[in-house]
């Protein structure tokens, strides 16, 4: 493979699907562009008016092509969103100082099997890296739904994490509380008279996800949870910003390990090193250290950038898509551009005879198509932008192909690049679109166009 100086373009070509769409957009963007600049210089051209009143008198015709290009740029847009909201949740996952250490050969933490572990069972100079500790058991587990609607789903899988200190577990992945308390040091609870139930934090995207479930916005501290044989009762809630912690739910090691058969057992240990470089120094330090058993240690952050093939996939179908669309988008211009030439050829005669160039009539007619586009691209980025903005929808984020991953439940994210991409997209499809029958009405004979 060719490599290059420029970091963008070494990018470009290690994906050559994105360097065509973007080389196509560039294109658009010229063709775009241009005629929008010439058009509106002060020589000889075509009055506005002329378009407006054309666009105006073949209105049946103009909405439901601006309606189309509404849609197409929604949903574009709507993908993006996604694709957004995938991207800042894995890169905001994991900090640059922590270190995950899980068995030999284990791809996914969900998969590690672990002995109870103790700083002190480490070499001398890899105890002197370490800030913090934390031990932790990972499972999936089924969650019933309460008082479930005839004939919908009655139970749910969610992530369930034991951890043998929670405050210290929470200083090493950056979680902080929004409302409610850490569990007590027993971490059981009665509720309704004398039935006990265990506590729980739960994070705060899948608190709005199970919410759905009972009508209301978001579960909070007091309500209960049926997960696997027990009941749990709900005592904190995390804030916004948990990165992907923010769809799991928290309790105490030993609750996990005695109800979901993983007694004496963890699934992974979490260190806080110093920064970016001791923790790369760790990871080193434990995989060169030998006991009973051999261990993997991999960065957090590595470990969750590792996590990006839904992601990844979700990013190359949405662009399949986009581009089927774009072709669909272009021939609905196209369509729409040849059916008012045929209706104008006399007053494009008329035009040319009245001394108006060819170049004149290319960028007019250029020009009303990009009207079309920039209605009905602008009208489709603020409708998914107003009907989507701050949605959380779940997903998966896959490990890989060795298997594993995690639900999350992510926030639709419309920034400028997202709303701006949805703009430039109905733009390229426009401009594509209009430049053919643009260029077909510049080459007619005035006085054919008469006859």
């Amino acid at each position: 493979m060719n490599t290059f100086r420029n970091p963008y373009l070494n990018w470009l070509a290690e994906h050559p699907v994105l360097a065509a769409f973007v080389l196509l957009g560039i294109a658009g963007l010229f063709l775009t562009i241009l005629p929008i600049l010439l058009y509106l210089t002060p020589i000889r051209k075509v009055p506005l008016r002329y378009n407006l009143r054309n666009l105006q008198n073949r209105w049946k015709t103009t909405l439901v092509t601006a309606l189309a290009f509404t849609a197409v740029t929604g949903l574009l847009t709507f993908m993006l969103s996604f694709v957004k909201g995938m991207d800042r949740l894995i890169a905001s996952s994991g900090d640059p100082g922590n270190v995950m250490v899980m068995s030999d050969g284990a791809v996914d933490e969900a998969f590690s099997n672990l002995p109870a572990f103790s700083v002190k069972l480490l070499p001398k100079d890899l105890q002197d890296e370490i800030v913090l500790a934390s031990q932790e058991v990972y499972v999936v587990v089924m969650y019933m739904i309460p008082d479930p609607v005839p004939g919908g789903r009655t139970r749910r899988f969610v992530q369930l994490r034991g951890l043998d200190d929670m405050k210290v577990a929470a200083e090493i992945h950056g979680v902080k509380l929004g409302r409610g308390d850490w569990p007590s040091a027993g971490g059981v609870r009665e509720v309704q008279g004398a039935e006990t139930a265990l506590e729980v934090v739960i994070g705060h995207g899948i608190a709005r996800d199970l919410a759905s479930d009972v009508g209301k916005a978001t579960l909070a501290p007091g309500d209960t949870l049926v997960l696997g044989p027990r009941k749990w009762v709900i005592v904190g809630v995390m804030e916004e910003g948990s990165a992907s912690f923010g769809s799991e739910i928290w309790t105490r090691d030993r609750h996990v390990q005695e109800n979901f058969g993983r007694e004496n057992s963890y699934c992974s240990y979490v260190i806080r090193t110093g920064g970016a470089a001791k923790a790369k120094l760790a990871v080193e330090l434990i995989k060169n250290f030998k006991r009973e058993r051999n261990l993997q240690a991999v960065t957090e952050r590595d470990y969750y950038a590792k996590m990006t093939d839904t992601s990844k996939q979700f990013s190359v179908a949405s662009y399949l898509v986009a581009f089927i669309l774009a072709i669909g988008g272009v021939l609905g211009i196209m369509n729409t551009m040849y059916a008012a030439i045929s209706q104008r050829s006399k007053d494009i005669g008329v035009l040319r005879l009245m001394g108006y160039r060819r170049w004149q009539i290319l960028l007019s007619f250029q020009f009303e198509s990009m009207i079309i586009a920039i209605l009905g691209g602008s009208i489709g980025c603020i409708g998914a932008y107003l009907l989507f903005d701050s949605t959380t929808v779940t997903s998966i984020i896959s490990s890989g192909p060795g298997g594993g991953g995690k639900t999350v439940v992510l926030q639709l994210t419309f920034d400028l690049g997202v709303l701006g991409a949805g703009i430039v997209y109905c733009l390229l499809m426009g401009a594509i679109g209009g430049f053919i029958p643009a260029f077909s009405a510049m080459r007619l004979r005035p006085l054919e166009s008469l006859k």
